[in-house]
């Protein structure tokens, strides 16, 4: 009897727009026998711009089956009530956030996602895991093709250290999009106050180059093919230092050898396969 030829994967994600002004995720499965086969993580810039940035990579915001909120930052959800209500796609966000934060006036768009929850949809599984930042209740999405379930992405932004969820799910992702926020360097030497700097060096704050650099290094699956590096500070990081601290990192384990990529604030970056 031949032996069964598994499906290939056809997962892809593009970084719409990542850094301190603005965030927005695409992924998308072709597998998926839908028309609507893509959802967003984010949507922390116009609707115009998701618009403009989805055709630069020659796909449709029609295509948008869902949206997966991370947290109640605005630079997550500004353009949420546009998309959401021009579209007609529901929100999927933590229970805590309705209510606490204005997101659409179309309420019946707004659905709450609990800790841990998994919702099938698009023809992926998306996972909300908690983690730890100032707000609310801020979780991040792990991605699995609901066919084959031989692939998974996390994309991990907005993270005050790589706590025990963070790891479980960057040790066994196929993808990885993860928060190199800043140097620690030029935070401490850059023009933010004090109290803010405090913030953004504690654990509810956000993850610098080396502390996800080494979150990586440490429990990275020798399988992990990319790494797109997200949710870069304008002021406190710059592309070169972020990329440099990581492949500096990473050499140091011959068995992980994953292509590196910078996600941008002002374009979309390529689609790259999970």
């Amino acid at each position: 009897m031949a032996a069964v030829k598994k499906s290939k994967n056809k997962m892809r994600i593009s970084a719409l727009s990542s850094g301190s002004s603005g965030n927005c995720f695409f992924i998308e499965n072709e597998k998926c026998n839908s028309k609507k086969n893509a959802v967003l993580v984010d949507c922390g810039i116009s609707c115009k711009q998701i618009e403009e940035r989805l055709n630069s990579l020659h796909r449709n915001a029609e295509n948008i089956k869902a949206v997966f909120i991370t947290h109640e930052h605005t630079d997550h959800i500004k353009g949420i009530d546009v998309f959401a209500r021009k579209f007609s796609v529901p929100v999927y966000v933590p229970k805590k956030i309705i209510g606490h934060k204005f997101l659409c006036s179309d309420e019946n768009l707004i659905n709450g996602i609990k800790n841990n929850e998994t919702i099938k949809i698009a023809g992926m599984e998306i996972n909300a895991f908690p983690k730890e930042h100032l707000s609310v209740d801020p979780v991040s999405y792990s991605i699995i093709d609901a066919h084959g379930k031989n692939k998974k992405a996390s994309i991990i932004t907005d993270a005050g250290h790589a706590c025990s969820n963070i790891i479980n799910n960057v040790s066994d992702s196929d993808f990885l999009c993860i928060e190199s926020n800043h140097d620690i360097e030029m935070l401490n030497n850059g023009p933010y106050p004090w109290h803010l700097k405090k913030w953004i060096k504690s654990d509810n704050g956000h993850l610098s180059n080396m502390q996800a650099a080494c979150c990586v290094l440490e429990h990275a699956p020798k399988k992990l093919k990319n790494i797109m590096l997200a949710h870069l500070s304008e002021h406190n990081n710059t592309s070169k230092l972020a990329l440099s601290t990581f492949q500096y990192f990473i050499k140091q384990r011959s068995d992980l050898k994953p292509k590196i990529n910078i996600s941008e604030k002002v374009f979309a970056s390529e689609l790259m396969k999970v």
